[in-house]
């Protein structure tokens, strides 16, 4: 392999996400800047800008171009959010690598009130999440939720000229882009719990290339991985896509994985938690029976609505 190239979204996220993964290989392996490309794709999702994901496809279409590339030798390696990955991918391809994950927090971006607490009533909060949304509801049922897509800078813009009082971004995004000094109040994990995959880095690639696979298990984090695998566990086994509001977080300690999933409705008035703890290396195993073990609180009545 001559050069070894990584496919991206042209966000300066994605951007930063990718030249982040090609510092840990250079780092990891004593290789110079050069032996490296970055490869930008224009991706369906970033094109679509008019309407709500759910509405347009899913948050496969983050991936779909990309991974067409890495299917067709185009790249070698794909750099993704991790949050934005589904839970089932293409044939042919994995993901086989995790970087030591971000604060997985979400962050409040105010104008009006440093805090969403704070906010006047029926204040404009923006986001494009439907579970930010719906927490977001559940928080202040009289605050006002507009849409809110494009990139970071996109939605930092949009709140500057007056589109909306407040908006929720992950922490780890800022933090990549050197945003972090925007952020007027962090959302506790408790009240206000994450995407799964949120603030991890995943990395994908074709299955059977050892070659990358030797490359990258030099900076794959493993409690990172094992947290992610109870995640996307317990999202594929709700069937979660843009539609559901689904949040999910697991913590690696020792060998020792912790849980706590959330599903919601999208107006946030019915929620159900659970929470699972076990060996780490059954982290699979945990995350789908947290997601049986919430579909039983809730029973299939509260999924008919919104799934």
């Amino acid at each position: 392999m001559q050069t070894l190239k990584i496919g991206t979204r042209g966000s300066p996220l994605a951007l930063a996400q990718a030249h982040e993964t090609q510092a840990r290989l250079m780092a990891a392996h004593g290789m110079p800047a050069e032996a490296f490309e970055v490869v930008v794709i224009s991706t369906s999702g970033d094109r679509i800008q008019d309407r709500p994901l759910s509405e347009a496809g899913g948050k496969g279409l983050f991936t779909k171009e990309i991974e067409e590339a890495l299917l067709a030798g185009g790249i070698d390696i794909a750099v993704h959010s991790s949050k934005d990955m589904p839970t089932v991918l293409p044939d042919g391809l994995e993901l086989s690598a995790f970087l030591p994950r971000e604060d997985a927090r979400d962050a409040f971006i105010g104008k009006a009130a440093k805090r969403i607490i704070d906010l006047p009533q029926g204040a404009k909060v923006g986001s494009s999440s439907l579970r930010r949304q719906a927490l977001i509801r559940r928080m202040r049922p009289d605050l006002d939720v507009v849409m809110f897509r494009g990139n970071v800078q996109t939605r930092l813009r949009k709140l500057e000229e007056g589109v909306a009082e407040g908006t929720i971004l992950a922490h780890a995004g800022l933090k990549r882009l050197g945003l972090g000094d925007v952020v007027t109040d962090l959302m506790p994990l408790d009240a206000f719990p994450p995407a799964p995959g949120q603030g991890a880095i995943g990395i994908e690639t074709r299955i059977g290339d050892s070659a990358v696979e030797q490359m990258l298990s030099a900076i794959h984090d493993v409690p990172t991985g094992q947290a992610l695998a109870c995640e996307r566990a317990f999202l594929a086994a709700l069937d979660g896509s843009c539609r559901t509001p689904i949040a999910g977080h697991a913590t690696v300690a020792v060998g020792k994985l912790v849980f706590a999933g959330l599903i919601i409705s999208p107006d946030g008035t019915q929620s159900h938690e659970v929470k699972a703890e076990g060996l780490a290396l059954d982290a699979a195993d945990i995350g789908t029976d947290a997601a049986r073990m919430v579909r039983v609180k809730a029973g299939e009545s509260f999924f008919d609505g919104w799934v």
